[in-house]
């Protein structure tokens, strides 16, 4: 049995993004189906004494990717699973969900311990539990070494970050929400001043963090969104910054943005390199996972405790982790279907691959096509070049 750690009640309310266990009674309805959410034992020595739940849609076909989620303190893998929106993607788009879950003998709050460093090194405690969850997925479920994700809220948001940093050879993105940078707290004292006011460092301090968390690593480094409210008094909206430097420094572009975007419920969303980080501040939103309940394909959740009715933050992540069959992400608004004419388009003369990467278009089958007219613009690569003409938010055709 693991060592029990504590953490005290007023840490546990302010990390947690939770959802007390009556919110379950709230959660929206789901259509009848064969595939729930499962527990699965026996996916390996478990040093993080965590609980494993997996979900796999009607018909998963081999290869699907997956991404696992992380849930807040006081919350569990059923409640975070629910309300999250994240099935509904699951089953549109054809992926696997893992959702780890926290034990009250590790912590009476079910906090994940992001902030105990002998379960945030690669190797060790729950980031290894975590770990082997993903390749129990991969073996018994065979799903797509490459294309494995995570997403957390608080607690699970930065431990998000310590799965980002400890394995980056597995994850291929992720996304960090109102949660922290990786090693900002070392101890349970540590962790309030990280919450709140929060701890300023350079890039190249946060990114040094990172590099250490898997020495000598030289390979690819996953893509990461940060999600924040700007009135998050739980986790300072200071993180989301200190976030956004640590990422940009360890994936080697500048903090200046490449791009700015304004989307729906007052929320900014700031780019970073080619795409490699992404920062949303949703104006005048508090601590907790950003939805948006509705049937349409961007809306998703359920509207409860530490799950705040704004924008669908699952839906822009899912787009951004490339799970709807390949379309990279638009760092555009959502926009009417109608491909009603702009006043002023715009044009732009790239390679193919630099269009996929900036949303201008998607890639299948080798070949890439403009985003919204579906033209096929030849081979998906750095040598072909196309001429795109935005003629509506997220529409584009050839030409100009």
């Amino acid at each position: 049995m693991r060592r029990s750690s504590s953490i005290p009640i007023r840490l546990a309310g302010a990390v947690a993004g939770a959802v007390l266990a009556p919110a379950a009674l709230f959660a929206v309805a789901v259509p009848a189906q064969a595939a729930t959410l499962t527990q699965v034992t026996g996916f390996g020595s478990n040093p993080g004494n965590l609980s494993m739940y997996a979900y796999r849609p009607d018909g998963l076909p081999a290869g699907a990717p997956a991404v696992v989620l992380l849930h807040g303190c006081t919350q569990n893998a059923s409640g975070y699973f629910t309300n999250s929106g994240w099935r509904k993607y699951a089953d549109l788009w054809q992926f696997a969900l893992i959702v780890p879950e926290q034990k009250t003998a590790n912590n009476a709050n079910s906090c994940f311990s992001w902030f105990q460093t002998g379960d945030t090194a690669r190797g060790q405690g729950e980031a290894l539990s975590v770990k082997q969850m993903v390749d129990y997925a991969k073996t018994s479920y065979g799903v797509d070494s490459s294309r494995i994700f995570v997403s957390g809220l608080s607690a699970g948001g930065a431990m998000s970050a310590v799965m980002l940093a400890t394995y980056p050879d597995v994850f291929a993105a992720g996304s960090v929400i109102a949660g922290l940078p990786y090693r900002c707290a070392t101890s349970t004292a540590s962790a309030y001043s990280c919450m709140n006011p929060g701890v300023d460092k350079t890039p190249a301090q946060w990114g040094d963090l990172v590099r250490a968390a898997y020495s000598g690593y030289a390979g690819r480094r996953p893509r990461v969104a940060i999600w924040h409210g700007t009135s998050d008094t739980t986790v300072a909206p200071l993180n989301a910054a200190e976030s956004r430097d640590q990422w940009t420094n360890v994936l080697g572009v500048s903090q200046t943005p490449t791009s700015t975007a304004s989307l729906p419920a007052g929320t900014s969303l700031e780019v970073y390199g080619s795409d490699a980080v992404r920062l949303f501040r949703v104006s005048g939103m508090g601590h907790g996972t950003p939805v948006d309940p509705g049937s349409a394909t961007d809306q998703c959740g359920t509207a409860t405790s530490y799950f705040l009715d704004t924008i669908c933050s699952t839906y822009r992540d899912a787009l951004f982790f490339g799970l709807d069959g390949g379309t990279a992400p638009s760092p555009t608004p959502t926009a009417s279907p109608s491909p009603t004419p702009t006043t002023s388009p715009v044009c732009v003369t790239a390679s193919n691959y630099a269009h996929v990467t900036a949303g201008r278009a998607y890639q299948s089958g080798g070949y890439a096509y403009a985003l919204g007219s579906n033209q096929n613009m030849g081979l998906y690569n750095t040598f072909y070049t196309t001429t795109l003409k935005q003629t509506a938010p997220n529409y584009w055709v050839i030409g100009c």
